[in-house]
């Protein structure tokens, strides 16, 4: 056998282990069913929600090397989403199911636009395996524009400056009466 056939039965070989190691952490292979704990959420802008996404495991073998992501989408044309801005920790490495068995994961969102969202998660096989990922439900995620009076800490200089303004426009009336009134 030459050096090349030898490397191309390797490399079958270790592409075959990884697909029966697959079918084990694969999302197709190993039913695995993904729920989250609600089902809509209403915030503000700038407020952090938390919740928690169920993974089972639904066959009779261990199921490892699965991984689950957290995924922001907007359910409004010419919304645009920067995943990342959402959530800085939106992957998360999973410790193996046992066989019919589930963890939980707790998942941190933080509004950063108003508008219409949808919120998921997916497992993956860290193989690569090309198989569908299992999906949670859409947690729809509405959130409201943050109206506020004192955006920005405007306020006070609102307030503060005309305030200001007419005192000092009162004070230069009051002295300008006492310097009439004074004899020369």
């Amino acid at each position: 056998m030459t050096r090349r056939a030898g490397s191309a039965v390797a490399a079958a070989l270790v592409f075959a282990a990884l697909l029966a190691g697959g079918a084990r952490a694969s999302t197709a292979g190993v039913p695995i069913k993904v729920t989250v704990d609600r089902a809509v959420v209403s915030t503000k802008l700038g407020k952090k929600i938390v919740f928690r996404a169920t993974i089972a495991n639904r066959s009779a073998t261990v199921a490892s090397g699965l991984i689950a992501h957290l995924n922001v989408l907007s359910l409004r044309n010419g919304t645009y989403v920067d995943p990342e801005d959402w959530s800085s920790h939106r992957t998360q490495y999973l410790q193996p199911i046992r066989a019919r068995g589930s963890i939980s994961t707790t998942w941190r969102v933080e509004a950063v636009n108003d508008g219409s969202f949808g919120v998921y998660v997916a497992v993956l096989p860290a193989s690569g395996v090309a198989r569908p990922p299992a999906t949670s439900p859409t947690i729809h995620l509405l959130v409201a524009q943050k109206k506020t009076l004192n955006s920005g800490g405007i306020v006070p200089l609102a307030l503060g400056i005309p305030g200001l303004l007419g005192v000092l426009a009162v004070s230069v009336r009051i002295r300008r009466r006492h310097a009439r009134r004074r004899p020369v």
